[in-house]
């Protein structure tokens, strides 16, 4: 098998022992085949009752933990993850998928083949239902948005990005989708040229509030949404179209 970027893994059968260091998608093997998972990063918040041994976090994974966990596999992810700590965990003998997920379809066609080929289970309904939302058609018209990720310094969403892709699929114009950077810094007083029609606030991984966050821009209209909505590609998927476009159309 050929992970997504092409790496060959020699598995002898589908794994029962899994460590996952990609919160969206401890979530779907969670949710999925619960008995399978023994390792996450300390980021993995979902499921909220989610009891597994901790490995750290996602850019500084304690490989001699992962190692004593005695895993099948080890799922990481290329922008989630340090290449070095996956050459590490290799070099160590352990076997680690990567995926590659920049977009929705990738993150569909990743998880379904992650799902039913390298795990050897039946494709969840969940995932049946994500699909099924996100074909949906994309709706009309087109608001002109900007999303701060971060704070001091101010970081937005930019293009080449699942959120970015996400936001497309909801028929916004990320006023970024063109930047050379997929995580712009940019100055609030900056936004202003952009002629934004509104900016979404996400509550990760900064975390945005009412009181901290849509002041910095008095002359727009903002909206509280749910990070995970925006930026994680598990079971999440399934409802956050419509939660999104609620948020977003109100």
């Amino acid at each position: 098998m050929r992970d997504d970027l092409g790496t060959a893994l020699d598995l002898p059968g589908p794994p029962r022992r899994v460590v996952s260091l990609v919160p969206s998608l401890t979530e779907a093997l969670a949710v999925t085949v619960p008995d399978r998972v023994v390792g996450a990063t300390d980021w993995c918040t979902h499921p909220p009752d989610l009891d597994v041994a901790r490995v750290r976090g996602t850019k500084n994974p304690d490989r001699a933990a992962i190692a004593a966990l005695a895993p099948d596999l080890v799922i990481a992810n290329r922008e989630e993850n340090r290449q070095l700590d996956v050459q590490r965990l290799r070099a160590a003998g352990i076997p680690v998928w990567v995926t590659v997920i920049e977009s929705l379809d990738e993150a569909l066609v990743s998880m379904r083949r992650l799902l039913t080929e390298v795990l050897d289970v039946s494709e969840p309904a969940w995932l049946r239902t994500a699909a099924a939302e996100w074909a949906r058609p994309v709706p009309e018209p087109a608001l002109r948005v900007a999303v701060p990720i971060w704070r001091d310094p101010w970081m937005v969403v930019g293009g080449r990005t699942f959120a970015g892709d996400v936001l497309a699929r909801l028929g916004l114009h990320n006023a970024f989708a063109d930047d050379e950077q997929r995580y712009p810094r940019v100055e609030p007083d900056d936004l202003g040229a952009r002629d934004l029609d509104l900016v979404l606030l996400p509550d990760e991984p900064y975390v945005f509030t009412a009181e901290d966050g849509p002041e910095a821009f008095p002359d727009v209209r903002s909206v509280l949404i749910s990070g995970r909505d925006l930026t994680w590609y598990g079971p999440s998927l399934a409802t956050a179209r419509g939660r999104l476009l609620a948020a977003t159309r109100g």
